[in-house]
């Protein structure tokens, strides 16, 4: 940002600076207390002070490293949205992912951008069995030759490219998962897995009862934030594979349920 304006926002009243920040939630859906202090040049003391006042107002609610919209609780991104956000982190958390892929057996990917970001890392010369109910990773998945690949049926919804409802629980009902990686729209201690839409929650909480190891890949800005729908709680996950935004005291909290948590 360019000097000028750092200065002109240091002269700003906390009204002013408050409807700024609400101003900045509002277009971005989340944002960070560190790169608020950043371009408003203040301290990120004053930023958490006017987060406070702002939640107490009911503008915003308050997530891990920063605060939503109230208005966006529920809002769902599409996924070339998604793709946009975090590119980086998301990369490396699939790369550490890859890992904890078996040798052999199969594999269950969760349709969403991180574990997209997983599929096209896949290993080209170990023969795997891959399910997925995600329409653009099937895509990949087809041109495999060593990939014994199943497509989940179901209703696909439009927003995230995912195949869920009754016919995808189903089947997944009548498998045995070596290893899923599943995504999160929300990740909190007290309130487990999360996700705006009931149909993609009930997809979910089969792929986990399906699955014998079970990991999730989130980057940390789920962390924090609640959404309409439960599907799974933090005990059933072995293990959350995530980027170094999350804080080590946060991890600890998450890995004292159960699974292991990895930082990338």
């Amino acid at each position: 940002m360019a000097k000028d304006a750092r200065v002109d926002d240091a002269k700003l009243y906390p009204q002013e600076r408050h409807a700024r920040i609400l101003e900045l939630v509002a277009t971005r859906g989340r944002v960070e207390v560190t790169t608020l202090a950043e371009e408003l040049d203040v301290t990120t003391e004053t930023i958490r002070r006017d987060l406070t006042k702002l939640v107490r107002q009911g503008l915003v609610r308050r997530v891990h490293g920063g605060a939503i919209h109230v208005e966006r609780l529920g809002y769902e991104p599409t996924l070339s949205v998604r793709g946009e956000r975090f590119a980086a982190e998301k990369e490396r958390i699939a790369r550490a992912a890859r890992d904890l892929l078996p040798d052999g057996g199969s594999v269950l990917l969760d349709a969403g951008t991180t574990t997209m970001a997983l599929a096209r890392l896949l290993p080209q010369d170990r023969a795997l069995t891959v399910v997925t109910n995600s329409i653009p990773a099937a895509t990949l998945l087809a041109t495999m030759p060593k990939v014994d690949f199943y497509l989940l049926g179901g209703r696909v919804r439009s927003r995230t490219a995912a195949a869920v409802g009754r016919w995808a629980s189903a089947a997944l009902a009548d498998l045995a998962i070596d290893v899923a990686f599943i995504g999160t729209n929300g990740l909190t201690v007290e309130h487990g897995l999360t996700t705006p839409n009931l149909d993609e929650a009930n997809t979910k909480a089969a792929m986990i009862a399906a699955s014998r190891r079970v990991v999730l890949l989130s980057d940390h800005s789920k962390v924090g934030a609640v959404q309409f729908c439960k599907f799974g709680d933090i005990a059933q996950l072995d293990a959350i594979v995530t980027d170094t935004g999350l804080d080590e005291e946060t991890a600890e909290r998450l890995a004292q349920r159960g699974p292991d948590v990895l930082r990338v």
